[in-house]
């Protein structure tokens, strides 16, 4: 079956989806997928929701995880994801793409585009990556109407809150703000940048939501596995970008390769073949259709 004969989508609304896995029991292991390939692959090993990253979309792109990617440009991405996978997705909005009417655009496009989840933070533009530093806050009350706005304006959309503010303001700041983002209606709140255990533990346990755990690599937080993570407390862990590093470093090699060997030999037996990614995109079932449809008659 393919996603051109309508009968893949599934009935429920991706938001919906993801609301009731929510209630379930279990951490919701999300892995990081930035395009319609990639979202297959995870789809095959087993996940059933995934992370669109700003950072990965940006860098996919060529560009820096600055606030420079648009709306439209991430719309794109997952229709992409979602028409090859129909997996709910959680996706990374940075700040909303403006103040609150923008925000209130934001929910629908995504909506419309099929994302089951938007992420919002509380950072200012240009904005930066959970874990560097100098990040500059918008306040909670300008941060709460981005919430609010969110909240009146989806329909299914779970909205994702998320603090930059330990770095600032300390664990009391994130936390205060955390809650009052879930009082504007977040369905989930998320602090980037922890450090130790103790902190993951601290969040957590004093929010009044589900949270979400970032389990990026190359930044402060140390390595916790998903167990670790749903041990501590959380609903959700991320890996936002590891598949991303993978394909990037991947492709340095195989061009080095080729440079330096004057062909892609050495780096053969590195490659999906052509059947193995045929049958990823199920190739065959979109041929067979054409098939069906169209017959040729002879006169």
């Amino acid at each position: 079956m393919t996603w051109l004969e309508g009968n893949l989508r599934s009935t429920v609304s991706p938001g919906t989806r993801l609301a009731t896995r929510l209630k379930a029991p279990g951490i919701i292991r999300t892995p990081g997928a930035h395009n319609g390939l990639a979202g297959l692959a995870a789809k095959k090993a087993g996940f059933e929701t995934l992370y669109i990253s700003g950072a990965g979309l940006s860098a996919s792109m060529g560009l820096p995880d600055l606030g420079v990617m648009t709306l439209e440009e991430v719309c794109f991405f997952v229709r992409m994801i979602f028409r090859a996978t129909d997996l709910p997705l959680i996706v990374d909005a940075d700040t909303g793409y403006g103040e609150a009417l923008n925000v209130m655009r934001t929910v629908q496009e995504l909506e419309m585009a099929g994302a089951a989840a938007m992420q919002i933070e509380d950072q200012k533009l240009p904005k930066k990556c959970g874990h560097l530093n100098d990040k500059q806050l918008i306040s909670a009350d300008d941060m709460v109407l981005k919430v609010a706005a969110a909240a009146k304006s989806r329909t299914h959309l779970q909205i994702i809150a998320r603090t930059d503010a330990l770095a600032s303001e300390g664990m009391e700041g994130a936390v205060k703000r955390a809650n009052a983002y879930i009082h504007a209606g977040a369905d989930v709140v998320f602090a980037d940048g922890l450090a130790t255990e103790q902190e993951f533990r601290d969040f957590v346990n004093a929010v009044n939501a589900p949270a979400l755990a970032n389990m990026t690599e190359f930044g402060r937080t140390p390595y916790y596995s998903g167990a670790q993570f749903e041990e501590m407390g959380y609903k959700i862990v991320i890996w936002p970008v590891s598949q991303l590093r993978v394909a990037s470093r991947a492709m340095e090699n195989l061009y080095t390769a080729i440079a330096q060997t004057d062909g892609t030999k050495p780096r053969e037996n590195e490659m999906q073949t052509r059947a193995e990614q045929y049958e990823l995109i199920r190739y065959f079932d979109y041929e067979a259709l054409d098939s069906s449809i169209i017959k040729t008659v002879v006169p």
